[in-house]
């Protein structure tokens, strides 16, 4: 007796679906993986060179404590000056006579984490009242922990 044997069909895997499915999870990932914010600020960093800008070595600080109170830097003597109130027309007197009359001068704003924020915005409407093109804020990193 002769038996017949079936004809076995060759085995073939697929790769279609598996490719399909990493394709998935790439776009998964991509999709949910969130990105460093710090693009969002603006930070004008210095560039090192040989020779200095005549500009570039006076800067002006201008330090906000957390009562909203106005102090300015003085570089010559590396003192701090307070001003005697909050009113605009005070700051803009106090940076006039700190710049003189240059505007590219870098303006610096270091304010206290507590500090109001009418006290920030002021100074910086000030600074565009007095054309300040170079205003920047002064920061601390936290370390990761």
């Amino acid at each position: 007796m002769k038996f017949s044997r079936k004809q076995r069909t060759s085995l073939e895997v697929s790769l279609t679906p598996m490719i399909d499915v990493v394709f998935l999870l790439l776009i998964f990932f991509m999709v949910t993986t969130t990105f460093n914010q710090q693009s969002s600020i603006k930070i004008n960093l210095p560039e090192a060179s040989s020779e200095e800008a005549e500009s570039e070595k006076k800067i002006i600080m201008l330090i906000i404590n957390a009562e909203g109170l106005y102090f300015i830097a003085d570089e010559g003597e590396g003192e701090t000056h307070q001003l005697i109130n909050n009113k605009p027309e005070t700051l803009k007197r106090a940076l006039i006579r700190a710049a003189g009359q240059s505007r590219t001068i870098p303006f610096v704003i270091s304010a206290d984490g507590n500090t109001p924020h009418q006290a920030v915005v002021t100074a910086i409407d000030v600074a565009a009242q007095l054309g300040f093109s170079r205003v920047t804020f002064a920061t601390k990193t936290i370390p990761e922990s």
